[in-house]
């Protein structure tokens, strides 16, 4: 089963363009699921064959989850997972059956997602210290954070080639490989060609042919990595606001949350996003939702006692 683990994460990486951060998830769930079967079976890890796994040892293994106490949403990506793997191992002839074919996603706990104030985003935007490669590189990160919503590995994965700066817009290379065109707002537009005039003064010693096509380069000169950029939001947003959350999902968030409060129509933002299906953007509606409420019960005479 090993064997086949290493097989679908290469296919995860290579075919389906999957994040750093689903490529580490994926493995990490099948080898907890590995680490369990080798336990059941009595048997290596090594040893543990993929045909003898049944749909009853995969319930007895997400039964174990929900007693250890784990959150529905940790057994819900565990359970994609699964399948995932499986109908993988399935289509390529590895297994006669899918036993996690029938298998059901246990629904997620709802969470509103993190959101800053507009108000917030305008003083953070104000305290970058530009004039310098890094202050105008930080810059340009942050307003196209906000100006697009994009993902984190969407972001350092961007390359100069992708901006199209008379036409106003983006290029973004999704999951799946999937593109979409974001347009680019005039603040995000001017931190960007201030950020490309000194560029290239952040070359360094392992400036590769990959980060010479990169649009932003982390400080030895390779192609900016995701930890980094976490810490560059975190930085600034743990400035201006009182958020529990300070990652760059936070700035996608008040991207959608922001243009929904603003009238756009939800349709739109499922598009910039980039999600799949209507249902994934549905949630920014109850964020507006509770906004509305909060005005109206100051705003209305005869809303409070």
């Amino acid at each position: 089963m090993k064997e086949w683990i290493d097989k679908y994460i290469k296919y995860l990486r290579i075919e389906k363009n999957s994040s750093a951060h689903t490529l580490t998830s994926y493995r990490t769930d099948l080898e907890q699921f590995l680490a369990f079967c080798s336990a059941h079976f009595d048997v290596d890890i090594k040893e543990v064959e993929l045909k003898k796994i049944d749909r009853l040892i995969i319930r007895l293994w997400l039964g174990a989850l929900s007693e250890a106490g784990l959150a529905r949403s940790t057994i819900a990506r565990k359970v994609a997972s699964i399948r995932s793997f499986f109908k993988y191992c399935f289509v390529r002839g590895a297994i006669e059956k899918n036993p996690a074919h029938l298998l059901i996603v246990p629904k997620k706990d709802k969470k509103l997602p993190n959101t800053v104030q507009v108000e917030e985003i305008e003083r953070m935007m104000n305290l970058v210290e530009t004039g310098t490669p890094s202050g105008n590189q930080d810059k340009a990160i942050l307003e196209l954070f906000y100006a697009t919503g994009m993902r984190l590995s969407e972001l350092t994965n961007l390359n100069v080639t992708q901006l199209d700066l008379n036409d106003k817009q983006v290029t973004v290379i999704g999951k799946g490989n999937k593109q979409r065109i974001i347009p680019l707002g005039e603040k995000a537009i001017q931190s960007i060609r201030n950020h490309l005039k000194t560029r290239t003064e952040l070359y360094g010693k392992r400036t590769d042919s990959d980060a010479r096509k990169a649009l932003f380069l982390a400080p030895g000169g390779q192609r900016m990595y995701p930890r980094r950029i976490q810490n560059l939001v975190k930085h600034y947003l743990t400035m201006v606001s009182e958020v529990t959350q300070k990652s760059p999902h936070v700035l996608r968030h008040s991207f959608a949350t922001h243009m929904l409060n603003a009238g756009a129509d939800i349709r739109i933002i499922k598009e910039f996003l980039g999600h799949a299906d209507l249902s994934a953007t549905q949630i920014y509606t109850h964020t507006s939702v509770d906004r509305l409420k909060k005005v109206y019960s100051k705003a209305h005479p005869r809303a409070e006692n």
